[in-house]
């Protein structure tokens, strides 16, 4: 398969910018500088994938590049199945991913129509084309490292010990965001080869050849109240393991293997290639011993709860699969976002990011200075620009994620927008979000844990939200299942829009910037949040609430 990376500059193959920009999306989706598994369509997360196959990447672009202005294409599954005539106002494209009715919505069933090519799983941004690689993440699990430091270590992780794993394409973002919160973090990955690429790339400072030597150089960086992160090459269940067995204290713990995907997990004792071959020659053998490594792994956490840790799970669903395991306090210990980002939720603040479809650096930080002149107040905001442009390359296009609410996307919305129409920017810009938002998930081991009215696995909120983002007039919406924790646990909803300085463009922008965070709101409050309940009583809150 033949390198895969998004076009770039003024020229345009399609027949408006909102195709054009779309169209950019996808491609920047499998570029080999951010994808896992370009050449299988695997953008990230365990097996998450851009389109079904080869051929229905091939027949999208088509559709995309012929598409007219007043039409809508519609994907299922990764597939594209039909365009029908709407109107110009309407999305260019809606999508359906991996949805499988309830009783039959497990990974068992959903593998046997993956196998016969009749669905794919997308995991979140994948699906919806907004992946744009470490970054996509960072600010979030950033924003998490600073909530634990805030809430348990006096707003600092200076001198405090991070141990977790995984450095996959989301995990690489946790040694960026513990460091920049002043920790020592250690961070297991199976895969040495992975461990190597993130050193390379600067998302860890240090590669161990062994436990102890990490140990050792985490204790002198300790001493010395500096940050750093260890990369080692380690199955997470042995790592934590040996600190429970050794009696070795750390003062936080997570992890972000993919153990929502048994698929993608590798079972102590086996190399990833190995693990892979097994996998295909036995597979009950194989999941046999994930789950056995799942035990030890989830065990050990919940040992060193005990030996005095802050630990939390980073929404991969591994207390799940623990608790499947065998380990029956697999859920003492909480998940990240009820603990941790459910206020933000509740101010209709989440991980809204935007893209440079020309394909130039200068267009971000020129954007940057927007976010800095507008938001002078907010100190947070302030510290991450400024942290992300010193310590993040680009790669794949361009793009930056910043934490807005309610009110600050729609008015950063219309700026960028007028850039675009006066040429400040040169070219437009796709708007879009992580599907991590207040109203676009529904996910009972992640995002909606422990609601306050117990509401935690209605799914009409995400479904809704895709909805209105449609009859609000985005350029792109999707629904999909499973983002994060695995088939059967989670439906959540994807947007974007291409600003493209147009008078349609803005209005889009205008409607939908409003309305897909503000239901996030709505739905925070609805299930009793005060914060949330106090924001909707504004004047100039964009929805009229009927309750």
């Amino acid at each position: 398969m033949e390198i895969i990376k998004s076009p770039t500059g003024k020229e345009i193959t399609c027949k408006s910018w909102q195709q054009e920009g779309l169209l950019r999306l996808l491609l920047n989706c499998l570029d080999p500088d951010i994808a896992k598994a370009p050449e299988e369509l695997v953008a990230y997360g365990g097996r998450g994938k851009v389109a079904r196959d080869i051929e229905s990447l091939k027949a999208i672009v088509n559709a995309l590049m012929n598409l007219e202005n007043d039409e809508t294409l519609l994907i299922q599954s990764g597939k594209p199945v039909g365009v029908f005539r709407t109107f110009e106002y309407a999305p260019r494209v809606i999508m359906a991913g991996a949805l499988l009715v309830p009783h039959w919505s497990n990974w068992e069933y959903f593998h046997k129509l993956e196998e016969r090519g009749l669905t794919a799983f997308g995991q979140s941004t994948a699906g919806s084309w907004a992946y744009i690689g470490t970054q996509g993440i960072l600010q979030g699990t950033w924003e998490t490292f600073g909530q634990v430091a805030k809430r348990h270590f006096g707003g600092t992780l200076k001198g405090k010990m991070v141990l977790t794993s995984g450095l996959g394409e989301m995990g690489s973002a946790q040694p960026l965001a513990i460091t920049a919160n002043g920790g020592v973090a250690i961070v297991a990955d199976v895969d040495r080869a992975i461990v190597k690429k993130r050193l390379i790339s600067s998302m860890i400072d240090i590669m161990a050849d062994s436990l102890g030597e990490a140990l050792e150089m985490a204790g002198e960086y300790i001493a010395k109240g500096e940050p750093v992160s260890i990369g080692l090459c380690g199955n997470a269940a042995d790592v934590y393991g040996y600190f429970v067995s050794h009696k070795i204290t750390t003062d936080v713990v997570t992890d972000q293997t993919p153990a929502h995907d048994l698929e993608s997990y590798i079972p102590s004792g086996l190399s990833p290639r190995e693990a892979h071959l097994l996998a295909e020659e036995e597979p009950e053998r194989y999941e046999k011993m994930v789950m056995e490594t799942i035990r030890r792994h989830v065990r050990a956490m919940v040992e060193l709860k005990n030996m005095g840790a802050v630990v939390f799970d980073y929404g991969n669903n591994l207390r799940e699969q623990g608790r499947k395991a065998g380990i029956e306090d697999a859920f003492c210990f909480p998940g990240f976002a009820s603990e941790y980002i459910r206020p933000l939720f509740c101010e209709g603040r989440g991980p809204f990011r935007w893209v440079a479809l020309s394909g130039d650096p200068e267009d971000i930080y020129k954007t940057d200075e927007v976010i800095l002149s507008l938001f002078k107040g907010d100190t947070r905001l302030h510290d991450w620009l400024n942290f992300v442009e010193r310590r993040f390359m680009f790669h794949g296009l361009p793009a930056r994620v910043c934490w807005l609410n309610y009110k600050e996307r729609s008015v950063f919305g219309k700026i960028i927008n007028e850039m675009v129409t006066s040429g400040k920017l040169k070219a437009p810009i796709a708007i879009t979000r992580d599907h991590m938002d207040a109203a676009a998930v529904a996910s009972p081991f992640r995002e909606t844990e422990a609601m306050k009215d117990g509401s935690d696995a209605i799914a009409d909120w995400p479904v809704l939200n895709a909805l209105l983002n449609c009859s609000s007039g985005a350029t792109l919406v999707g629904i999909y299942q499973g983002g994060g924790v695995g088939i059967g646990y989670s439906i959540h909803s994807g947007v974007t829009v291409i600003a493209d300085g147009t008078e349609q463009a803005q209005k889009r922008l205008d409607h939908v910037l409003k309305a897909d965070p503000a239901l996030g709101v709505i739905r925070y409050a609805d299930a009793g949040y005060e914060t949330a309940r106090e924001i909707i009583k504004d004047p100039d809150f964009p929805a009229k609430v009927v309750s």
